[in-house]
C-alpha cells in the first residue's frame, strides 16, 4: 500500500507540470516534487530504523558524536583510500560516493566482481563502529525511460546492501531508496556530467539522544 501511494503521489507530480519537456522551470519543479517524495518515504523508513536500531545498542552522547564520527572517518579513509569512492563529511554525516563505472557494469544491477573487497572494506569499518545507520541511494542519468531508471536505481541501492548483510552488515541498519534521475549531481548535459550522475551513495549516520 505504502509503494502504491508513493507512485501515486509520483505520478501525479508528473501529470501536473504537463509540458514539462518544453519548460524547465516547470521540469525542475516535477523533478523536485518527485525527489521530495521518494526521499521523504525513505527518510520515514529510516528513522523507524534509527529508532529501532538505537533501542538494540544505545545513542552515542551529545559531546561524543563528533570524536566518534571522526575516528570512523579516519578507519573508512583508510580503507578506501585509492579505491574511487569519494567521502564526504557533513557535519557529523559521512556520505561515500560510489562511482557507477567503477561499482556496476553499464545498465546492470549487478555490482562487479573488483568492486566486492571495497564494500567488504566499507562492512568492516561499520561494523566496528555498530552506533550508526546507513541510507544507499541509487542515482543515475537521464538516458532512457524515467520508469527504467528508477527501478534500475533501486535494484543497485538493494544489491549494495545485500552484499554489505552479506559481510554481516545488520539489516536493520540499512535503509535503501531508489532515486532514479531525480536528484543528479551535476545537469545532464553531457557525456562526462552523465557519467557523474551514475552513482551510488551511502550515507553514514550516528544514533543520538
Amino acid at each position: 500500500m505504502k509503494k502504491l501511494l508513493l507512485v501515486c503521489a509520483v505520478s501525479a507530480a508528473i501529470s501536473l507540470t504537463g509540458c514539462a519537456n518544453s519548460n524547465n522551470t516547470q521540469r525542475g519543479a516535477a523533478i523536485g516534487a518527485v525527489a521530495g517524495a521518494l526521499l521523504g518515504k525513505a527518510t520515514g523508513d529510516h528513522d523507524k530504523k534509527r529508532y529501532a536500531w538505537g533501542a538494540v545498542v544505545g545513542a552515542i552522547a551529545g559531546g561524543a558524536i563528533g570524536n566518534y564520527m571522526d575516528k570512523q572517518e579516519e578507519a573508512l579513509r583508510e580503507e578506501l583510500a585509492d579505491t574511487g569512492v569519494d567521502i564526504v563529511r557533513e557535519g557529523d554525516t559521512l556520505r561515500l560516493i560510489m562511482p557507477g563505472d567503477i561499482t556496476f557494469a553499464t545498465d546492470s544491477s549487478a555490482i562487479s566482481p573488483n568492486f566486492n573487497p571495497v564494500l567488504n572494506d566499507v562492512a568492516l569499518v561499520i561494523n566496528k563502529f555498530e552506533k550508526t545507520v546507513l541510507m544507499i541511494e541509487g542515482h543515475t542519468d537521464d538516458t532512457g525511460a524515467e520508469d527504467y531508471n528508477q527501478a534500475l536505481s533501486e535494484r543497485r541501492a538493494n544489491a549494495v546492501k545485500n552484499l554489505l548483510v552479506s559481510y554481516n552488515v545488520n539489516s536493520q541498519r540499512i535503509t535503501t531508496v531508489g532515486m532514479g534521475e531525480f536528484q543528479p549531481k551535476v545537469p545532464n548535459t553531457s557525456a562526462a556530467n552523465r557519467q557523474l550522475n551514475r552513482r551510488v551513495e551511502l550515507s553514514i549516520q550516528p544514533i543520538t539522544n
